[in-house]
């Protein structure tokens, strides 16, 4: 419903200055009483508030009052009217701002303002829709029987209802309230005793719809934002009448809230944006670094690799064909019948069925006899410096004639062969080195 009455802030706000409200209308009843709370941050260095709630009350029967108001330039306040019928019945005045003048002396800007006792909420800065919240406070500090309130900038305020008061460990003295207001509503809560309606602080938070949203609390008269022009006329809202301010709130017990211009916000936008530009480039770069690494892994495993393990014959290209491999050679054991007056040839016959197993076989005519192991593996002639003890011996079966096979061993291992006679077309060998004389 409209308010009865309402009020206007006749002169200017300005830092030092005097203030003039006037009531407008005949629907309340006096006594009158105005109430500025700070808000939005402080503007001075460090933070520093120097604000205090100030409760102004009408002298007498009057529709008009004057104060100083201690605040400095650039910092915002909301006006919230009374009368003898409740609080906030005039209406809520939105945030104006503090014009300059040249007059400091009315606050001090190097010491912070603390109020005479301070309230608490519990969970902890936060209020949500229809969610009991506990409002609780130090009894020790408290004259009087506390009293609380809600400002809501430009709409409503009203006055919340104490209900029964308990003793929690930790938490002091205190009540539930159930907050009936919409989600998204800025609300100023502030509490006083004995000393004022302002001594015990306020703080500005945003109503939450919280995990499992809940309106049943919410009726048509839940306090809200009032449509249309807010209580206090025309004033400045901004750092001058001409440039309106940006503001998210924050809170604090005493009283102070941020404030943010429109160029910080949009800092603040284009930073987030960048950085997410930036944050899937770099991601994007890394995938691709990634598949690249991935696709060189790939070829070089395609690519083939010479095995020089592998003794079998060569099957790619480049290999050696198997017949051109080469084979070492393979002196295999010789057994000879022979009579020892022979002795002097039978060197001569051995080396020679040695080279007939390598594969050099020759035309020609020999009467040594001799076999060669067929197991693969090279045996140890008996034919150097050996003579038969026995009449018997083992023969073998009669090999191919060959022609003379001249035998050159060579001599950094152990001796030199004897060379066939001269008139014989000898075919020459070469062994690697016997080193019969290492010792």
């Amino acid at each position: 419903a409209a308010a009865a009455y309402s009020f206007n802030l006749q002169t200017t706000p300005a830092q030092c200055q005097n203030l003039t409200v006037s009531i407008t209308g005949s629907g309340g009843t006096p006594p009158y009483k105005v109430l500025i709370l700070p808000f939005g941050g402080s503007p001075l260095p460090n933070n520093i508030e120097a604000r205090k709630i100030v409760e102004q009350p009408f002298p007498g029967s009057a529709t008009s009052v004057s104060f100083q108001l201690n605040y400095p330039t650039n910092s915002q306040f909301v006006t919230v009217v009374s009368d003898a019928s409740g609080f906030g019945t005039g209406g809520t005045s939105a945030a104006a701002t503090v014009q300059s003048s040249s007059d400091s002396s009315c606050f001090d800007a190097t010491t912070n303002v603390s109020p005479a006792f301070a309230f608490n909420i519990e969970p902890p800065n936060q209020i949500v829709q229809c969610n009991a919240s506990r409002l609780w406070w130090d009894p020790a500090r408290v004259q009087g029987n506390p009293s609380f309130f809600g400002v809501i900038p430009g709409g409503q305020s009203f006055q919340i209802q104490q209900g029964d008061l308990t003793n929690v460990a930790n938490e002091g003295t205190g009540f539930q309230w159930t907050p009936s207001v919409r989600t998204g509503t800025t609300v100023m809560l502030g509490a006083g005793d004995n000393r004022g309606f302002g001594s015990g602080g306020s703080v500005t938070l945003i109503v939450q719809a919280g995990s499992f949203p809940n309106g049943d609390c919410l009726s048509n008269s839940s306090p809200s934002s009032t449509a249309g022009s807010p209580a206090g006329g025309s004033y400045p809202t901004g750092t001058g009448s001409s440039s309106p301010s940006v503001r998210i709130l924050g809170q604090s017990l005493v009283g102070p809230c941020y404030n943010y211009s429109p160029q910080l916000l949009m800092h603040a936008l284009l930073g987030g944006v960048l950085g997410g530009v930036v944050a899937i480039a770099a991601l994007l770069l890394f995938l691709l670094f990634l598949r690249r690494r991935r696709r060189l892994h790939q070829t070089e495993l395609g690519k083939e690799r010479p095995d020089l393990f592998n003794e079998g014959p060569a099957t790619s290209a480049g290999g050696v064909p198997p017949n051109a491999q080469a084979h070492p050679f393979v002196l295999p054991e010789i057994s000879t019948t022979h009579d020892p007056s022979e002795a002097g040839g039978t060197e001569n016959a051995g080396l020679a069925g040695a080279a007939s197993a390598s594969g050099r076989y020759s035309t020609g005519t020999s009467d040594h006899r001799y076999s060669v192991s067929t197991d693969g593996r090279p045996l140890t002639p008996s034919a150097y410096g050996a003579t038969s003890t026995s009449g018997t011996s083992r023969k073998s079966p009669m090999p191919p004639m060959m022609r003379p096979v001249n035998v050159v061993q060579h001599d950094d291992g152990g001796g030199v062969p004897m060379s066939p006679p001269p008139d014989e077309d000898a075919e020459t060998v070469e062994l690697p080195p016997a080193y019969t004389n290492i010792k």
